[in-house]
């Protein structure tokens, strides 16, 4: 599968940081940032821009969660290679302050990407609006279409299809829940109720089906993609940036230095942390619920893989 307008994104720091409060290291995301030079991946989305507040600090929520520019200059500055993806922080919707957003010309970061379900698409698109005005690219990414009312989510897409500072506009399988034949369903809703917009996708595996999943967003045209190096990401994760490497034959890419990064840093931080498919993110997938319930469950060490009890559960079943 070539198809040169195809370009990748790598989430690996964003969405690995909801499993651990984005505590990484500055070493652990130097290496991934390094790694990803090397590959030639396009997109790299260091993490979220939140505002810090006695709520939400950086001890307990991670650096990562609040991406200063300081933090990602030292981060830039540890490689010396020609070639360097696009830098990404995501904004999610009610937790952003855009005053200490510096333009794109003096930042490191070149794309916001903004966050927010389809009952909050009007302050997604005016966070949008604004980002653009100050030289980024952009992007509204739609969560959870898969637990909206229809007629609201294509009311939410003509919205997006009408403001031109959207530059891409992203289909979420927030929960895990797709199937192939629904991929092909919603992206044909998308298309046809936001067709001046370019397409990206973003998976999650609760059901073992991201990476078949992108695939089928290929075949269906979309040209941006994201995914995780070895699949890290909230819950299941994500689709996997190595396999999806190798599934686009493109010789721009080049997965080594994503496997030397598995060998010598993933592997250690699996022994950290968990993630990927299990039979309690399977349920929630199927269920198509959001998995912060398989997550708190798969937290209790006497209970965690009790997966028929949380089928009963979830499924609101006596025993």
């Amino acid at each position: 599968m070539f198809r040169k307008e195809i370009k990748v994104f790598d989430c690996t720091i964003r969405d690995g940081g909801l499993i651990n409060n984005y505590h990484f290291s500055d070493k652990f995301v130097k290496a991934v940032y390094q790694a990803l030079c090397k590959s030639g991946v396009d997109y790299m989305e260091i993490g979220k821009k939140l505002c810090v507040s006695d709520v939400y600090t950086r001890e307990e929520y991670g650096k990562w969660n609040f991406c200063d520019e300081d933090d990602i200059k030292r981060v830039v500055d540890s490689y010396d290679g020609d070639y360097r993806p696009v830098l990404a922080v995501m904004y999610d919707v009610g937790r952003v302050d855009l005053s200490d957003l510096l333009p794109a010309d003096q930042s490191v970061v070149g794309m916001i990407r903004t966050a927010c379900y389809v009952g909050d698409i009007d302050k997604g698109l005016d966070l949008a609006k604004r980002t653009k005005d100050l030289g980024y690219e952009t992007t509204i990414n739609i969560m959870a279409p898969s637990a909206a009312i229809e007629t609201d989510l294509i009311e939410a897409l003509e919205q997006v299809n009408a403001t031109p500072e959207v530059d891409y506009l992203y289909f979420v399988d927030s929960f895990g829940a797709f199937y192939s034949e629904q991929i092909t369903a919603y992206l044909n809703l998308y298309k046809k109720h936001a067709p001046d917009k370019e397409l990206g996708f973003h998976a999650h595996n609760n059901q073992q089906l991201a990476f078949s999943n992108t695939q089928q967003c290929i075949i269906e045209g979309v040209n941006m993609l994201d995914a995780t190096v070895n699949g890290i990401g909230r819950g299941a994760g994500n689709c996997n940036l190595e396999l999806l490497l190798n599934f686009l034959k493109n010789p721009k890419f080049d997965v080594r230095p994503i496997y030397r990064l598995i060998q010598d840093h993933m592997v250690d931080l699996r022994k950290e942390i968990e993630w990927g498919f299990n039979d309690i993110y399977g349920i929630s997938g199927h269920l198509n619920q959001h998995p912060r319930e398989a997550m708190k469950l798969r937290a209790n060490e006497e209970k965690k893989d009790n997966c028929y009890d949380f089928l009963l559960e979830s499924m609101g079943y006596p025993e």
